[in-house]
């Protein structure tokens, strides 16, 4: 089935190239396919953005949430918690996506004194990191997990307390398990499209701050593969293809830590 995906990817998507520059598609910043223009820069920077801003919400909060899950949680509580996390996992993306545009977006717009509709970079970002939360925290929490029990007990042996063990003995031991839950939370945050549409404002320039609207590249790909035709079509195939080689550094990186965190 991956392969097919490739196949079907490049075959489709690589002849765009051959129609149109390489160089103005990836940095161009006007999309109007219309007049044939086709540059996607500002739909790789919305993408780029959000996911960063994923990352910098959810991040910290999963990491914390699977040590205290690991070390801190008492038994009939973890066994409370961890279905719900399972379950967040398991919503759907449109749930999600309404949650965000009757929820978050009205919250942001009153909280920051109506600056734009609310639907821009900052809401994206919280959506997609709460979204991103199942991912870390059960990673984060498998990788703790899996530290042998002599690294906490030798910790404690030597005169430091619960906390210091966990965080500087424990933790450091599984922080490639733990940075594999970072780049996995980056693969679902800069592949998701749905929530995104609802919430980001779909607005095909440069994003300019936080209170901005802006496109990602799936919710480009989504909004117009319907109507799409000739060229156009191609160039939203092109992007996915973009799209699809971000995915493969995505993993790449997460082989390397797998593979750094075998050989340590």
């Amino acid at each position: 089935a991956v392969a097919l995906i490739c196949v079907f990817l490049f075959l489709n998507g690589l002849p765009f190239f051959t129609k149109y520059d390489l160089g103005a598609f990836l940095s161009g910043t006007t999309w109007k396919p219309a007049n044939d223009i086709f540059g996607i820069l500002p739909m790789i920077v919305g993408s780029l953005y959000v996911t960063g801003g994923a990352l910098l919400f959810g991040a910290p909060v999963g990491i914390l949430a699977g040590i205290y899950l690991a070390r801190f949680c008492p038994v009939r509580l973890r066994k409370i918690i961890e279905p719900m996390i399972g379950l967040m996992a398991g919503v759907p993306s449109i749930v999600y996506g309404f949650f965000g545009l009757t929820t978050l977006v009205p919250l942001i717009r009153e909280m920051f004194g109506g600056r734009g509709r609310g639907q821009c970079i900052l809401t994206a970002s919280l959506l997609l990191g709460i979204m991103i939360l199942p991912t870390i925290i059960t990673v984060s929490k498998t990788s703790l997990d899996a530290v042998p029990q002599s690294y906490y007990e030798g910790s404690l042996a030597l005169g430091a307390t619960h906390e210091r063990s966990v965080f500087c003995a424990v933790l450091p031991a599984a922080k490639s398990g733990v940075m594999s839950a970072v780049i996995l939370g980056v693969g679902r945050a800069i592949g998701e499209t749905m929530a995104v549409v609802m919430v980001a404002g779909n607005q095909t320039w440069m994003p300019k701050g936080l209170f901005q609207g802006l496109r990602t590249m799936t919710s480009n790909i989504v909004i117009e593969m319907g109507y799409a035709a000739d060229l156009h079509r191609e160039a939203l195939i092109a992007t996915g293809v973009v799209l699809f080689v971000f995915i493969l550094l995505i993993n790449l990186c997460f082989s390397l830590v797998k593979g750094g965190e075998k050989n340590g």
